[in-house]
């Protein structure tokens, strides 16, 4: 299941009191690297490596002797009384993986144990102990070495202890022992402990008076704490995370649960001192053919936050109890049928906004609900689901809740023979949602069944040199409607047919070209696309799914200006355009991509949402509505990509109306990448209000002015330990910054850093500018390496912001 995690304290977290904490005896000094199997990097240093070198542990001087004898080696060796031998000079022992190496070994004549003088070094299976007495059994593997210094090689860990016996059991107990993961002559920080315990074989150790130093400065104090010295999963408390704001305190201390090799599970009560106790918790497992995990958090009366005014947004829901859930299943039945199971809730849409997530990265505009099951078979694809979402917004009006599908069946096929070829499409839906039909529009209050079929045939010609495809489909639609107590003369039977027809052909023409002493190869791939659909009268039908499509490069080529069912969009139109790629010979890469295009209408759209064919807006109550309806031409669409060289890249996209002379859409971005982890990215965006029909006023979404917004993005690796990450979004329209983050991560061998102030307007889930209000806040985390961490993560949230940014793993 993947889940790693470091240092657990069973016994709490608290900051150390100098005056009461119980201090064991000072382990002993550090030894230099030299002594401790440490090899500097030389010119074969890895890029990107932290530390200084690595452990590597020499070979075996003797050969392994057989399963429970000792073989030996020495300079010399006498005999005392009773049947002692010492051994004198360079001696070495080996027992199984165990090699002792020491100038002197007494052996008593019972031949049980031996007496080692130092400085001696006992070595084992990647583990390095020096010291300078030991005591060993030669019948066992239990040994004793006073002031001993260890190095585990693999884990690149080290450390010392007054004394450290290796018990029958093959576990390890140090006395007043210190473990760090910083270099050799490095101890930023040690964990000193005065009774340690360590169990390679289950993975774990144990301390009792534990205390964290960072330098020569304690700064944490366990009684006890246990922690794993390997990568497998262990039950313990992790480190918290913690939020300090000038009104609050937001202390999280999660509790990790090692259930099974398949099972795991992580509470986490989480105390915010102006809201209260926010108890979470997650649990996963991981079958053969199936995984899931169930999620969630609960908070008993909300104090509503510090703030003296009533009105303020974060006292909405003061007094209520505030929660959120989310379950997700996943498996296969065979190799062709998957299913899945979802649900998710929130007991209010600022939930998230409040409070965020714990767990894992939550979609803040939905809580989906799903149970799905589907088929993939050579010709046939089927489709059963259960489906729905909880909307997460506040205030969240009737007409803006969701419609559920209870249930969607769909089946789609195709056939080829040559380039002929036939589809087959096809959904049966209930649509229903939780409102007060009196609440809502007439038309928006219907719930009820849609059956949608969607049969083609077409035929597809295609070879290097162009291209032409002529394609017939016949879409058929159904409603079966009820609006409930409405008094309503409306059809509640309703069906709708509409043929779709479209042909799309293209050419493409190839040079050589040399450019800059370079060999390319040029195309020019000029394009046409007819499409023709009837207007059908859908005035009576409702709206579950669909929404108009903003014009792009795309629609050009699309009969479609419709996503979902509920309508199907009236359109007589040629679409002409032209491409013309430059391709490098030697590997056939792309390296710059023009494109210009537009179309012609031959009739008005007389379809919209209303879906009445007789009606086209009227020009001075919705100028944008009827202007669409109505042009002649599409706007001017032009594109460019070029990967100006294998690191700095622009893409350029315009939409150019010619008829009232007016940009409706453009963009245009720089980006920088290299192989080194920078990343520059410039960004610009034009949008002409109205210009998305999708999104209508009252949407959370909308806004009623021509969006103007700036983007510059950066994480610039200064070294190997340095990151530098940075964004600012402007609104240019209104003369504001929509977000701004500045941070640094300080990445070292044996511990890492994380700081990041970001400040962001949060909309408040309205459409009016004078709603929104700005938020603030920093981030703050350390990594100890071989420890775990302190502090909420935001990888996730930087790598979405900025483009091309990948966190230094700690």
């Amino acid at each position: 299941m993947g889940k790693r995690f470091s240092w657990t304290a069973l016994a709490g977290l608290a900051t150390l009191s100098l005056a009461s904490a119980h201090y064991a005896a000072a382990s002993p000094a550090s030894l230099p690297a030299e002594s401790l199997d440490f090899r500097p990097w030389g010119d074969d240093r890895p890029a990107g490596a932290l530390c200084r070198g690595i452990y590597v542990m020499p070979d075996y001087r003797l050969a392994e002797p057989s399963p429970g004898r000792v073989a030996s080696e020495s300079d010399s060796a006498r005999y005392g009384e009773d049947g002692e031998t010492i051994l004198l000079g360079e001696v070495v022992l080996r027992r199984d993986t165990a090699q002792l190496e020491t100038p002197k070994v007494r052996v008593p004549g019972s031949r049980e144990r031996a007496f080692a003088e130092g400085p001696l070094a006992l070595r084992d299976q990647n583990l390095l102990v020096r010291g300078d007495t030991a005591e060993l059994s030669l019948v066992s593997d239990a040994a004793r070495i006073d002031n001993a210094h260890y190095v585990v090689h693999d884990r690149h860990l080290r450390g010392d202890a007054v004394q450290l016996e290796r018990l029958e059991d093959g576990r390890y107990r140090l006395t007043s022992a210190s473990f760090t993961t910083c270099d050799p002559g490095d101890n930023l920080w040690r964990l000193v402990g005065g009774d340690v315990v360590l169990d390679r074989e289950s993975g774990f150790g144990t301390a009792r008076h534990a205390r964290l130093e960072v330098g020569p400065v304690p700064v944490f104090y366990w009684p006890w704490v246990r922690f794993p010295i390997d990568d497998r999963r262990h039950t313990g408390f992790l480190w918290p995370a913690v939020g300090l704001s000038s009104d609050a305190l937001d202390y999280a201390q999660p509790f990790y649960w090692n259930i099974a090799p398949d099972q795991d599970a992580t509470l986490t009560p989480r105390w915010i001192t102006d809201r209260g106790l926010l108890l979470g918790g997650e649990y996963r497992y991981l079958l053969p053919s199936d995984a899931g995990q169930i999620e969630g958090a609960f908070l008993e009366s909300d104090d509503g936050g510090s703030s003296d005014n009533p009105n303020d947004v974060a006292r909405r829901f003061e007094g209520e109890d505030r929660w959120y859930v989310d379950y997700r299943h996943a498996g296969t039945l065979n190799p062709r049928s998957r299913y899945q199971l979802r649900y998710g809730a929130a007991s209010d849409g600022r939930y998230f906004d409040d409070f965020g997530s714990d767990f894992a990265e939550q979609n803040t505009a939905a809580m989906p609900r799903l149970a799905q099951i589907d088929y993939r078979g050579d010709v046939w694809r089927l489709d059963a689901r259960a489906q729905g979402f909880q909307r997460l917004d506040d205030p969240l009006a009737d007409r803006d809740k969701p419609f559920y599908r209870l249930p969607s069946l769909s089946a789609t096929a195709r056939w080829n023979q040559g380039g002929l070829y036939q589809q087959w499409g096809s959904n049966y839906s209930y649509f229903w949602r939780d409102v007060d039909e009196n609440r809502v529009p007439l038309r928006e209050s219907a719930v009820g069944s849609r059956l949608h079929l969607s049969p083609a045939v077409g035929w597809r010609f295609d070879e290097s040199w162009g291209h032409l495809e002529p394609r017939l489909e016949w879409q058929a639609t159904a409603y079966e409607l009820d609006y409930g107590d409405r008094d309503t003369d409306r059809d509640t039977s309703l069906t709708r047919e509409v043929p779709v027809a479209s042909l799309d052909g293209g050419l493409v023409f190839e040079r050589e070209l040399a450019l800059g002493g370079r060999g390319y190869r040029q195309t020019l791939e000029p394009r046409a696309n007819y499409a023709y659909v009837p207007a059908r009268d859908q005035s009576d039908f409702p709206d579950f799914d669909t929404s108009e499509r903003a014009f792009s490069w795309g629609q050009l080529w699309s009969p479609y200006r419709f996503s979902g069912s509920d309508r199907v969009g009236d359109l007589n139109r040629l679409s002409l355009g032209v491409d013309s790629r430059l391709l490098e010979d030697a590997r056939g890469r792309q390296r710059l991509a023009v494109g210009l295009g537009q179309a012609y209408y031959f009739e008005d759209r007389s379809i919209d949402m209303a879906g009445d064919p007789d009606v086209i807006p009227d020009r001075d109550r919705d100028f944008p509505g009827w202007y669409r309806a109505t042009r002649n031409r599409s706007p001017l669409v032009a594109r460019a990509d070029w990967q100006v060289t294998d690191r700095w890249r622009t893409r350029w996209q315009w939409l150019y109306d010619d008829n009232l002379e007016q940009t409706e859409r453009t963009s245009l971005d720089l980006q920088y990448r290299s192989p080194a982890g920078h990343a520059l990215n410039l960004g610009y965006r034009w949008e002409l209000q109205g210009f998305d029909p999708s999104v209508e006023p009252g949407d959370d979404e909308f806004r009623d002015f021509n969006r103007e917004e700036f983007d510059l993005s950066l994480a610039w690796k200064a070294n190997r330990r340095v990151d530098l990450i940075g964004r600012f979004l402007y609104d240019n329209t209104n003369d504001r910054s929509l977000e701004q983050l500045a941070g640094v991560q300080w990445n070292d061998c044996c511990y890492g850093l994380q700081l990041v102030w970001r400040e962001w307007i949060d909309d408040n889930d309205t459409a009016r500018v004078e709603d929104d209000f700005t938020d603030r806040g920093i981030f703050l985390r350390f990594v100890f390496k071989g420890l775990g961490g302190v502090g909420r993560e935001a990888d996730s949230y930087f790598e979405e912001a900025i483009p091309g940014y990948r966190s230094t793993a700690f």
